[in-house]
């Protein structure tokens, strides 16, 4: 189902189409994709026959099933109108939206469920609808389902979503970046800024390359670039095919976690501590860091706007070395001893050009 539907739950209720009744619990919830797992105890249970949301063509017959407004088991036909959409609908500001827009009826109660195609197998999960009134008004979105099965079986297999990030901040073309590109198409997603320790920066993709192609799927937009990366986990190599100068180029990348590392991440470890207080990106200092700045430590290399952080004035850079006079040297540190830390907060450092020691307060 979607994270949305069973966000602050305590009690779920699952009724099948043949009106059984069982209480669920949640397996898992990735907000930025908006999928939850749930899990039923349940017996002669017929699962429904995943399909290739990457094969759905615009202008192919779809089936959204659901119970809206408390209609059970509702189908509902249209057509797919567009793929990869983006409608800016979830808050996360890492969330991935490359949605399939139909024209098949979807209103509330229809979240979570299935959409089909003419095979009768789900290539998408119904999560949202654009509207001035509240009611279907010809347009819904569905999650795909090839993205929606690598994070069911993260969940599944992890508890938390494992997800590869290829570092870099990435945006549609217009006219003048295809023209600056030396590409004669729209299709692609170009590169507005390459994160510092990033799996981009490793093989020095740079600002102004245009992303065309990820394991040979062609790349349209910056939703498709998202979701395509989004199926791979920390670790993974990917094969990317770029423009830079006219000329066509690929690069094998190693995609690294939300910490710049290829490890996969923790699920005992509250990998999002620092996310909550404002600090988006964080990674572990590298050897030429450390012996610059003299000291071990994790460099703050994102920071989100009208977080506590950045009310305590601490610029990108910021080298974090100890926290209430505990020394941490690495990013798994650093989450571990926040986790166990409340109440009045210091964050001790330097930066790399300032060598005098400055101190970040906050309340957690």
């Amino acid at each position: 189902t979607n994270n949305h539907v069973v966000e602050g739950s305590s009690d779920i209720q699952v009724t099948l189409n043949d009106r059984r009744d069982y209480t669920a619990i949640v397996v898992g919830a990735d907000p930025q994709t908006d999928v939850a797992l749930l899990k039923i105890d349940g017996v002669k249970l017929r699962p429904v026959v995943f399909g290739n949301s990457d094969s759905i063509q615009v202008g192919e017959w779809v089936l959204a099933v659901g119970n809206p407004f408390n209609l059970e088991s509702t189908v509902t036909a249209g057509i797919v109108s567009a793929k990869g959409r983006s409608i800016n609908i979830l808050e996360d500001k890492q969330s991935i939206e490359s949605f399939i827009q139909t024209d098949a009826a979807v209103n509330q109660g229809n979240s979570g469920g299935a959409l089909v195609n003419t095979n009768g197998e789900l290539v998408g999960i119904n999560t949202a609808i654009i509207t001035k009134k509240g009611f279907f008004e010809g347009y819904s979105f569905a999650i795909p389902v090839n993205l929606a099965m690598k994070v069911i079986k993260d969940l599944k297999d992890f508890g938390v979503v494992q997800r590869g990030y290829l570092g870099v901040d990435v945006v549609d073309l217009t006219q003048d970046r295809a023209k600056t590109a030396g590409l004669n198409t729209m299709n692609g997603a170009y590169i507005s800024g390459v994160v510092e320790g990033g799996a981009a920066a490793d093989v020095s993709l740079r600002r102004g390359d245009v992303i065309v192609g990820v394991n040979g799927t062609k790349v349209g937009s910056r939703p498709e670039l998202l979701e395509l990366i989004a199926r791979y986990r920390p670790g993974n190599s990917v094969d990317i095919d770029f423009y830079r100068d006219g000329k066509l180029n690929k690069t094998k990348v190693t995609l690294k976690n939300k910490n710049m590392t290829t490890a996969l991440l923790d699920p005992n470890n509250d990998v999002n501590l620092f996310e909550r207080i404002g600090i988006s990106k964080m990674r572990t200092l590298d050897d030429k860091e450390m012996h610059k700045v003299g000291s071990r430590g994790v460099k703050v290399v994102s920071i989100d706007k009208d977080s506590k952080i950045e009310r305590t004035n601490m610029q990108k850079g910021f080298i974090i070395t100890h926290i209430n006079d505990m020394k941490i040297e690495t990013v798994e540190q650093a989450n571990r001893l926040l986790g166990k830390t409340s109440g009045k907060i210091t964050l001790e450092g330097v930066y790399e050009n300032f060598p005098d020691p400055y101190y970040y307060t906050f309340v957690k």
